[in-house]
């Protein structure tokens, strides 16, 4: 069966931006540790554009991939982009000489930031920008209102669209939005790691997407061998499993998969058109209790 993207419906971030559920998250295109070029840039642009054919009309990226190397890749594989490609980027850190993240959180990182992805893609605006705070791989509580509200300023200057944030908890998204709408949460969250559920279900109540970021990782054995063991049941990849419980889990959630392959990227379309029986689905709630 060809399942394309759509299969998994649509969402709308905005009135004027509605897109496929199952999107592509760009960070792999990059080299080892996504630092430097990727070993085969060819590949890469292949990946993209199988993407699109494929239905993916949401593109996950940022321009300290790489750094710089990640959007230039999309330009390549996809300018002049698509009518109703949404192009997704994240500001707030950087990359130094050794590879680290550091944070870039200034107005004046900010701004060169969003200047940098505009550049890199070739575009004039961007659809959306999310406000990347917090640690690693889960938030770190305090204030964002000062980035916030440079981000905010550059939305009003033109050269963004619509705002959201990654890496935040509860409160600093109540925050984010007391200074202007967002249309996305982008945190850590799959069915092994569900500390985000109320906030998935909060946003979904509110209209508001949440974007898991890191859906595929994070399994013990125990945990792998029960989605192995699904995933057998519907003759499927364990991977594609995973991607299809979230997509069951709300209706708010978008999905950015990342890969360089081209076979596993039609393992994560496929979970676009995955029905996931309930006792299946029972297993699964329970992996992640």
């Amino acid at each position: 069966m060809n399942v394309t993207a759509a299969a998994a419906g649509t969402y709308a971030l905005a009135p004027d931006l509605v897109v496929n559920r199952m999107g592509y998250g760009a960070m792999q295109l990059a080299g080892p540790h996504v630092f430097g070029p990727p070993a085969d840039r060819d590949a890469a642009v292949a990946v993209l554009r199988e993407a699109v054919e494929l239905g993916v009309d949401h593109i996950d990226t940022s321009d300290f991939y790489g750094p710089h190397i990640t959007n230039q890749i999309i330009r390549e594989a996809l300018h002049p982009y698509p009518a109703g490609l949404c192009i997704v980027t994240k500001v707030g850190a950087r990359r130094d000489a050794d590879g680290n993240w550091p944070q870039a959180l200034s107005s004046d990182e900010l701004r060169s930031a969003v200047h940098d992805n505009l550049r890199n893609l070739g575009i004039d605006a961007i659809d959306v920008v999310n406000l990347r705070v917090g640690g690693f791989d889960s938030a770190t509580a305090g204030s964002i209102a000062e980035p916030f509200t440079a981000l905010a300023q550059l939305q009003q200057d033109g050269l963004i669209k619509h705002l959201g944030v990654s890496n935040v908890d509860a409160d600093q998204i109540a925050e984010a939005r007391s200074i202007a709408p967002i249309v996305c949460v982008q945190n850590n969250y799959s069915v092994v790691h569900r500390v985000d559920d109320q906030i998935v279900d909060d946003l979904a109540a509110e209209g508001i997407a949440f974007v898991p970021y890191f859906p595929l990782g994070g399994f013990t054995p125990m945990q792998s061998g029960e989605l192995d063991a699904v995933a057998a049941r519907l003759e499927t990849s364990s991977r594609t499993v995973a991607l299809a419980w979230l997509l069951a889990r709300s209706p708010n959630i978008l999905l950015i998969p990342g890969t360089s392959s081209p076979k596993h990227l039609r393992d994560n379309i496929a979970a676009a058109g995955l029905h996931l029986p309930e006792d299946d689905l029972a297993v699964l709630d329970r992996i992640g209790a």
